[in-house]
């Protein structure tokens, strides 16, 4: 199953995308109303906050009173944290429940305000932050939720800053304007990404080939790249020596395709092997067949690698496992680093790079392109290495 991590300040309207997205057909996993009834009368949620913060957070009728808890719970960072280590265990064990009884074929969307404070976007194969001006969140709080405007500011102040949210951000929603214009950006999201996404996933289905196509540097790039090692890693665990952005993409002003090439290192082949289907249900399928890197140490035998892609139709991604057993996992990362400290040869490549994808611009597939420059590449690692020679250059 796809699971999407949807979140964002308080007040910036998650409720109007979550819906949206339920009216399509996702499962809906709302931690906010999880969070109310593992603390409803009765439960043990409810009295182990009484005993932390007091009686005075009941209401009359024995239910939680939720400002009389909120005063006490916002007023410091220990606070805050106390009543966090009550209702997050809690809530983490009820969701779990609720997303193992999801189809297999469903796309889970989790509505979760602390995704970002939690540490937890590495754990969906997709994040969606809905955002909105600050002064646009105070109004909404203060007017739709009755908060008192200094409760409101200090709300959003414990919060994720933007420029947390923007790091795990895969889809990035303004929700500060007309509805309408929100609800029209879930719905191409769901169209566009999210089921071809969720039948890539569920059908192991690579992406279609396609002709090579030269875009200029994207300076979020390395950004990008990062988020989904970020779930790599987790995938990988112990088995992993390293994880890294390599390619073309890693190389701050080089024009490439828009593919982020990743690779993993890991010891052995086995190793490598043992991986093939977590990292698939990750979103990374194997391809079939056998891959190999040139061998550049004038042994005949080709290296092997395992080669996987990314499912989500909108980030095409190549991952690269790569054993110790080889260097391959090294020489991938000597040429980028050589590519960034030589800016002659970063342009160089750029213009062999631009002239191949003209030249193959009707194939159809990246084979032809990739071939034709393989012979360009195989010199270069030569020069490269005698720049880590004079460098003292290590991965």
């Amino acid at each position: 199953m796809l699971r999407v991590g949807l979140t964002g300040g308080i007040g910036a309207g998650k409720s109007t995308v979550a819906n949206r997205f339920a009216e399509h057909g996702a499962v809906l996993v709302d931690s906010d109303r999880i969070a109310r009834e593992v603390v409803e009368p009765g439960t043990p949620g409810l009295a182990a906050l009484v005993e932390a913060f007091g009686e005075d957070i009941l209401a009359a009728d024995g239910s939680l009173d939720r400002p009389a808890l909120a005063a006490k719970a916002f007023a410091d960072d220990a606070s805050r944290k106390r009543l966090n280590g009550i209702v997050h265990p809690l809530v983490g064990k009820r969701t779990a429940e609720l997303m193992a009884e999801a189809a297999d074929d469903a796309v889970i969307v989790h509505d979760i305000p602390l995704l970002v404070e939690g540490n937890l976007a590495s754990a969906y194969h997709l994040v969606v932050i809905v955002d909105a001006p600050v002064e646009v969140r105070v109004r909404r709080l203060v007017e739709v939720r009755g908060m008192a405007e200094a409760d409101a500011r200090a709300r959003i102040r414990a919060q994720a800053s933007d420029e947390q949210r923007r790091a795990v951000a895969d889809v990035w929603l303004d929700n500060g304007g007309a509805q309408d214009a929100v609800l029209a950006e879930v719905d191409a999201l769901w169209a566009d990404r999210l089921v071809p996404f969720e039948a890539n996933l569920r059908l192991r289905k690579p992406r279609p080939p396609m002709s090579p196509m030269i875009a200029p540097y994207d300076p979020t790039w390395p950004l990008q790249a990062e988020r989904r090692l970020a779930r790599l890693r987790q995938i990988a665990g112990e088995r992993l020596l390293r994880a890294d952005h390599i390619g073309s993409t890693a190389v701050p002003g080089l024009p490439a395709k828009d593919v982020l090439d990743l690779q993993l290192t890991v010891p052995t082949p086995a190793d490598a092997d043992a991986l093939a289907e977590p990292l698939a249900d990750a979103g990374f399928p194997r391809l079939e067949g056998d891959w190999w890197d040139d061998p550049q140490d004038g042994s005949a035998s080709p290296w092997p690698k395992r080669l996987h892609v990314g499912a989500d139709p909108k980030r095409p991604v190549n991952l690269h496992v790569r054993t110790s057993e080889t260097p391959a996992w090294r020489l991938a990362l000597l040429f980028r680093d050589w590519m960034r400290a030589n800016p002659a040869e970063r342009d160089a490549y750029a213009a062999v790079k631009e002239q191949l994808a003209r030249e193959h611009s009707a194939d159809g597939t990246v084979a032809k392109y990739t071939d034709a420059k393989q012979g360009w590449v195989n010199d270069a690692f030569t020069r490269a290495e005698v720049w880590a020679e004079q460098t003292s250059w290590r991965p």
